[in-house]
């Protein structure tokens, strides 16, 4: 028995940034694009899930690596091997993207939590705000993300209520493997936000930055972009390890998500997702009243979970652009400007919430946002992966070139075909 738990501590050692991005992925933008996908299509969106597994694990293998092999966050890399005009783009969609991601899960934590306990919105999107601002710059991330993780164990509930509904599972294995395609504007939104949300442009810099700080804590070297650490090939090994398994916990969750809402809101005729109530409603069938509660939890443990990693990795491109003290691992003294970005990020997105749109739908929007921001980043990625200078022996393999770039030409293609279908052009 000894001998057993040994070996299964060792295998949980490889377990670290790729698990808590992955984990990270399903939130509050996540469950409701995964969520409206079912109510909107039923199961003819279900192959969206392992295709997109197989382009972020593809892509975040290669952020991890560049991390990993450098010593730096994607901004040290495109700051000392590109020109400006490269990183003020790339920092800028990152932004752009995180903060409205950041506003859209504050307003949904705020509806979730004004859903079962009362009081105004007001009042829950100022406390979550609070809330998440304190205990990112005041409590270590490694320790405040174990917690979060049992919070998000609430996911679970949608594996459970995806076998309690009757399910037709010749037709869930058909739409699983046999793509279906629909001639729509509401189709090629809801494809480049469920793509978006699951291979979102803030996963990339988060990843690379936190390989870094793990080699930080491993004394490889003695901060992000000062040092360049010893890679052997078994470092990698553990790292695409870590990727596979929290993307595929990601994509699986987001795979129930679709499955259970189209077993139970599409054929209730809910095909557009308006409130949280509306959404809860899903788990219905698994707890009865206690929906609203267990979709709460999965909301607001999600978003605590997920926020601090937007703002955070919105606040490592920059202070890494700038050579501020940059990482988590700092106290507030040490890194003002690294916590100050994270507060700037979050006060911003929080405004959002006040412009008049409905919490669930910005959600579902940010995802898409998401979505056409991701693709010029991940050719950026491709390029670096494949730069000799800065990768050494350990540029991107044939394979991963091939899939990361099928992943790259298929956001581009969907995001410009929404963009058609939107503006007429």
């Amino acid at each position: 028995m000894r001998k057993i738990l040994k070996k299964t501590k060792k295998f949980l050692k490889k377990f670290g940034p790729g698990v808590i991005t992955g984990a990270s992925d399903d939130d509050p933008s996540g469950i409701v694009t995964y969520s409206q996908t079912g109510a909107m299509f039923g199961l003819h969106l279900l192959w969206l899930s392992p295709i997109s597994c197989i382009f972020a694990i593809a892509v975040q293998e290669m952020c991890g690596r560049i991390g990993m092999v450098s010593g730096k966050g994607l901004t040290g890399i495109m700051k000392q091997s590109y020109p400006k005009w490269v990183s003020y783009p790339a920092i800028s969609l990152l932004f752009i993207a995180n903060t409205i991601n950041i506003g859209a899960d504050l307003g949904a934590m705020a509806a979730v939590a004004q859903m079962v306990l009362g009081l105004p919105f007001i009042f829950w999107i100022l406390i979550m705000t609070a809330l998440t601002l304190v205990l990112e710059i005041f409590m270590d991330y490694k320790n405040y993300s174990k917690f979060l993780m049992l919070l998000t164990l609430s996911l679970f509930a949608y594996f459970f209520t995806a076998f309690t509904v009757r399910q037709d599972w010749g037709a869930v294995l058909q739409h699983t493997l046999i793509p279906t395609f629909y001639p729509s504007r509401e189709f090629t939104l809801n494809v480049v936000a469920f793509l978006g949300t699951t291979i979102s442009p803030y996963l990339f810099f988060w990843q690379a930055d936190e390989e870094v700080e793990k080699e930080i804590v491993e004394h490889k070297i003695k901060g992000i972009g000062i040092g360049k650490p010893r890679i052997f090939v078994k470092d990698i090994k553990d790292m695409k390890i870590d990727t596979i398994v929290g993307m595929f916990f990601t994509t699986v969750t987001a795979f129930m998500i679709v499955l259970t809402t189209a077993g139970t809101l599409h054929l209730s005729g809910i095909t557009t997702i308006n409130s949280a109530s509306e959404a809860a409603q899903a788990l219905r069938p698994l707890v009865g009243d206690f929906a609203y509660w267990l979709f709460a939890l999965g909301i607001i443990g999600t978003g605590l979970l997920g926020v601090p990693v937007l703002a955070g990795s919105s606040s490592y491109a920059i202070s890494e652009f700038f050579g501020w003290e940059t990482g988590l691992g700092k106290k507030l003294k040490e890194a003002h400007g690294f916590y100050g970005v994270i507060t700037i990020a979050t006060l911003i997105g929080l405004t959002i919430n006040f412009i008049g749109i409905d919490p669930m739908r910005a959600l579902y929007y940010s995802a898409a946002i998401n979505g056409l921001m991701a693709p010029p980043l991940m050719l950026l990625i491709l390029f670096i992966g494949n730069n000799k200078k800065v990768m050494g022996s350990h540029t991107n393999r044939r394979l991963g070139n091939v899939v990361g770039g099928i992943a790259t030409l298929v956001m581009f293609g969907i995001g410009l075909i929404f963009l058609k279908d939107l503006f007429g052009f």
